[in-house]
Formats: structure tokens, C-alpha cells, sequence
């Protein structure tokens, strides 16, 4: 069972990225899908969560209005769309996957990270 994230660089404030996570080894087509991030000397953070119909999404304040996450079940993949990034965004972002709960703070899965880097 794995998630893979991709997608990370480093990009100018006000730049965007898109990250994708895939997974492999079983399928998560049910499953919530969620990102977090942790940035240096801080805790990780939730970003943002998917019902596993896709109909329900959950933002953190931080990103709201400017990050956009959407999943395509027949790829098994979920997507972190980031659009007017900031130098705070940067950080290392995770993706994550739970049976139930679109904002678990205690995913049943998790993937590797990214690392995104916004330059002011």
C-alpha cells in the first residue's frame, strides 16, 4: 500500500503548483483524501480533506480561497491545486488517506512528502 505525492518545486510567491498524490497497492476509491503539511520547527498541519465521493471538501484558514483540492477515483489519485502561494506556504506537504473522516487529524494512511518552497 502506498501513496506517492508529487508535484513539489520551488516557485515564486504568487506562483502556482499543482501536487498529486497516487496510490498503489489497493485501491482508495472510497477513502477520504487529505493533505497536510509541516513546515521547519513546526507541527504538521491539516491543508485540506475530500469526502471520497468528492462531493465534501474541508479547508485550513490558511489556504481557503486559494488552494483547491479535487480527486479522480479512476486514477485512484487526489490533487492539491495552489494558486497565489505565499513564502509561509512552504513547507513539506503531505498526502494522506482515512476510511471516514475528510479531516482526520489521525489519517489510516499516509504517503511520502513533497517539498514545496515559495521565494518571497
Amino acid at each position: 500500500v502506498q501513496l506517492q505525492a508529487s508535484g513539489g518545486g520551488l516557485v515564486q510567491a504568487g506562483g502556482s503548483l499543482r501536487l498529486s498524490c497516487a496510490a498503489s497497492g489497493r485501491t482508495f476509491s472510497r477513502y477520504a483524501r487529505l493533505w497536510f503539511r509541516q513546515a521547519p520547527g513546526k507541527e504538521r498541519e491539516f491543508v485540506a480533506g475530500i469526502s471520497w465521493r468528492g462531493v465534501s471538501t474541508q479547508y485550513a484558514d490558511s489556504v481557503k480561497g486559494r488552494f483547491t483540492i479535487s480527486k479522480d477515483n479512476a486514477k485512484n489519485t487526489v490533487y492539491l491545486q495552489m494558486n497565489s502561494l505565499k513564502p509561509e506556504d512552504t513547507a513539506i506537504y503531505y498526502c494522506a488517506a482515512d476510511q471516514f473522516n475528510l479531516a482526520s487529524t489521525s489519517p489510516d494512511y499516509w504517503g511520502q512528502g513533497t517539498q514545496v518552497t515559495v521565494s518571497s
